[in-house]
């Protein structure tokens, strides 16, 4: 900051939105929610997702914050 420099870095690309319930059923409690409760399951895996990107859309709101210092 004092370097007017952002300070929150990123080194990982922007996620493939389309693999991302393969991933979340790739782990043992969503694939087994799946299985107990598939209606349920179905609406958490969405809110999951919506949460997600909007977490992401919020990191790249901060790598465009500029910390550059007034004149």
């Amino acid at each position: 900051v004092e370097q007017g420099k952002n300070p929150f870095q990123m080194d990982s690309k922007e996620p493939d939105w389309s693999k991302y319930r393969d991933f979340l059923m790739s782990e043992t409690r969503y694939n087994q929610l799946a299985q107990i409760n598939p209606d349920k399951a179905e609406e958490l895996l969405q809110a999951n997702l919506d949460d997600s990107k909007r977490r992401y859309a919020m990191y790249k709101r901060y790598l465009a914050m500029d910390y550059s210092k007034p004149e």
